[in-house]
C-alpha cells in the first residue's frame, strides 16, 4: 500500500483561479481525483444555481469552488506545519500526518450536489451530503478506487469529515464551522463572479491568525478585527446576493415547474401517457442509483425545459417558458399579522386564472450572521475562539461589540410569490380589471398590509 507522500508529483500542477491566482497540487492522488468523471461533472453544475438570473457572470461552477476549498486547506496546513508543528502527542499543535485527509476532504466536500441541488433535493428527496458520503465510500467509484490507494479505511475517513464525525477536529472545523475553507472560498467567490464587493475580506490575515488549539482552530486575538469584517461580509452576501428576490423567485419558478412534472408523471391516466423523461423517470419513482445520480447537470434540465415548452400541459409549458426566458415572479414582504391575508391573495390569483399550486409561493430567507452555543440548544455549535496574549480563550462577541450586536439575531425576509400579471394596470381581458385592482389594494411599498387596516 503507497503512503499519500510517497505518491508526490516531481512537478506540480497548476490551476490558473481568478481568486487564488494559483491553485497548486502536488500530489498524484489529488489529481487523479480531480480527473475523475464524478469530479468532472462538478464543471457542469453551477454554483449559485439560478443567481445567475440576478447577476449574469454567476456561471462559476462548484468544480471552480472545489479547487479554491482544496487550495485554502492546503494553505492551511503549510501555515499550520511552519508555525505550530506537533512535538508530542495530544499537545493540542498540528500533526501533518492529517494533510491527506484533510485536502481530500476539502476537495471533495461538494462532490454530490446535484443539478440546482437545492431545489432538486426539495422536489426528490435526495440529500447531496448523504451522496458525497456514498461517492466516497462506495467501492464501485472511481472516487473509492482512488482513496484506497491510500489505505483500505482512507475513503471512511474522509467522509467522517465531511459527517464531521473525524476524531480531530482541527480538520473537521478546517472544512465545516463558522469560519471556514468553504465559506471563505465562497464568499470571495461568488462576490468576485457576481460583480460585487460584499464578499471581500482579508483571506491572507484570517489565515496568518489561525492556529490549531485542542479540539479545534481558533484565531489569535490581533487578528480581531480581520475576523469581524469576514462575519460582516458574509452577512452581506447573504442578504444582497443569496437572498435576493429575483433569484428566489427563479427558485420557485424551478421548483413548481419541476413539481408539476412529477405530478404529470405520477399521472398518465390525466395527463399525457408518453410522458417519459427518461432521465428523471428514477427519481420521479424514487430508485435511483448512483449512476442515474450522475449522469444529471445543469444542462440535462435544461434540455427538458426547453422540451417542455411545447408539451400539451399549459402550466408545464408556461412555467418552463418562464424559467428559461427569465419571466420572475414577484414577490411582496409580509410578517406575521399580514400573513393573514395570504389565502385572500391566493383566491384573487386563482380566480384571475392561474392555478395558486403553482403560480404562488410563500419563501422564507433567514440567516444567522454568527451563533455562540447555548447548552440548552443541544447543538455542538462552533464558536469562533480568540487566544489572548497570556494563552487563555476568548469567544469573538465578548471581546466584539460588532459581533455581538448581530449575534443570534436572524436576518432576511419571508416573501409571497405571485405572477407579474397581477400588478399591470391594464388587462386585455377587461372582465379581470376589478380583481387585479383588489390584489394590488393589498400591496404597498413591496410589502403586504391589510388594505381596511391602512385607511
Amino acid at each position: 500500500m503507497l503512503h499519500f507522500n510517497d505518491e508526490n508529483l516531481v512537478h506540480e500542477k497548476v490551476f490558473r483561479d481568478p481568486i487564488h491566482g494559483q491553485i497548486i497540487v502536488d500530489n498524484q492522488i489529488i489529481m487523479d481525483l480531480i480527473n475523475t468523471p464524478e469530479f468532472q461533472r462538478l464543471r457542469r453544475v453551477k454554483q449559485l444555481g439560478t443567481s445567475s438570473f440576478t447577476f449574469h457572470g454567476a456561471e462559476h461552477s462548484r468544480f471552480g469552488h472545489c479547487l479554491g476549498v482544496y487550495e485554502i486547506t492546503r494553505k492551511m496546513c503549510n501555515y499550520f506545519q511552519r508555525n505550530y508543528p506537533s512535538t508530542q502527542p495530544d499537545d493540542g499543535l498540528w500533526d501533518d500526518s492529517e494533510r491527506p485527509v484533510a485536502l481530500c476532504a476539502a476537495l471533495l466536500h461538494d462532490l454530490g450536489h446535484g443539478p440546482y441541488s437545492h431545489t432538486f433535493e426539495h422536489i426528490f428527496g435526495t440529500d447531496h451530503e448523504q451522496i458525497t458520503r456514498q461517492l466516497i465510500t462506495d467501492p464501485s467509484t472511481n472516487i473509492n478506487k482512488i482513496l484506497s490507494r491510500v489505505s483500505p479505511d482512507f475513503p471512511h475517513q474522509v467522509a467522517s469529515v465531511i459527517d464531521h464525525t473525524y476524531e480531530n477536529q482541527q480538520v473537521v472545523q478546517m472544512i465545516s464551522s463558522q469560519i471556514d475553507a468553504d465559506r471563505m472560498d465562497y464568499l470571495q467567490r461568488d462576490s468576485y463572479y457576481t460583480g460585487t464587493s460584499y464578499g471581500k475580506f482579508d483571506l491572507d490575515r484570517v489565515l496568518h491568525v489561525m492556529r490549531p488549539v485542542k479540539n479545534g482552530i481558533a484565531f489569535q486575538i490581533s487578528g480581531m478585527h480581520a475576523v469581524e469584517d469576514y462575519i460582516i461580509s458574509r452577512l452581506q452576501m447573504y442578504l444582497q446576493i443569496y437572498f435576493h428576490p429575483v433569484s428566489r423567485s427563479m427558485e420557485v419558478i424551478l421548483d413548481h415547474l419541476l413539481m408539476r412534472a412529477k405530478y404529470i408523471y405520477e399521472h398518465p391516466n390525466d395527463f399525457d401517457p408518453d410522458f417519459t423523461p427518461h432521465m428523471l423517470m428514477p427519481f420521479f419513482n424514487h430508485k435511483f442509483t448512483l449512476d442515474d445520480y450522475l449522469a444529471l447537470d445543469d444542462g440535462v434540465l435544461t434540455t427538458y425545459f426547453n422540451h417542455w415548452t411545447h408539451s400539451q400541459d399549459k402550466v408545464l409549458s408556461d412555467l418552463s417558458r418562464r424559467f428559461l426566458y427569465r419571466q420572475p415572479f414577484k414577490s411582496a414582504v409580509y410578517d406575521k399579522e399580514s400573513a393573514e391575508c395570504l389565502p385572500k391573495l391566493r383566491e384573487l390569483i386563482q380566480t384571475a386564472g392561474f392555478n395558486s399550486d403553482y403560480y404562488t409561493a410563500v419563501n422564507d430567507s433567514f440567516k444567522l450572521p454568527y451563533d455562540t452555543y447555548n447548552p440548552q440548544d443541544g447543538i455542538n455549535q462552533s464558536q469562533i475562539e480568540l487566544v489572548q496574549p497570556n494563552g487563555d480563550f476568548i469567544e469573538l462577541s465578548q471581546v466584539s461589540t460588532l459581533v455581538a450586536s448581530v449575534s443570534g439575531r436572524e436576518a432576511g425576509d419571508q416573501r409571497f410569490f405571485f405572477p407579474k400579471e397581477m400588478l399591470e394596470t391594464h388587462q386585455d381581458i377587461e372582465v379581470f380589471e376589478p380583481i387585479y385592482e383588489q390584489f394590488q389594494s393589498y400591496i404597498k411599498n413591496n410589502h403586504i398590509i391589510n388594505p381596511k387596516e391602512d385607511k
